[in-house]
């Protein structure tokens, strides 16, 4: 397995271990970007969402304390942070949705062997 595929498969184990702040930071490290605040309880225009990033803060916000742990919701939203430049969001959520996929997929990928 390639590094960058160990890399992400540990990125999913570190918050299915419920280290979440440890694997932003991780994420951040790689990317080369400031690691961005984690917060439970949602703004109010997105109170029916799973989790959401907002620029303005920079904080990946989740719906529950369980939420904390869902690696494809952390991701995705880490996407959104990771292209949010000068407060404007570069991605889609296809993006987003693929960039989470790839890492549970390395994941996968790692317990299966």
């Amino acid at each position: 397995m390639s590094a960058e595929k160990l890399f992400k498969a540990k990125i999913v184990q570190l918050i299915f271990s419920k280290k979440t702040e440890e694997a932003l930071k991780a994420l951040s490290q790689h990317f080369n970007i400031e690691v961005p605040k984690l917060k439970v309880g949602m703004p109010k225009r997105h109170s029916k969402n799973l989790g959401c990033y907002t620029a303005k803060d920079k904080t990946i916000h989740v719906s529950s304390r369980e939420n904390l742990y869902n690696s494809y919701l952390i991701l995705h939203e880490f996407y959104h942070h990771l292209r949010t430049h000068d407060r404007e969001h570069k991605g889609t959520e296809r993006h987003a949705d693929k960039f989470a996929k790839e890492f549970i997929q390395a994941y996968r990928d790692q317990i299966s062997n």
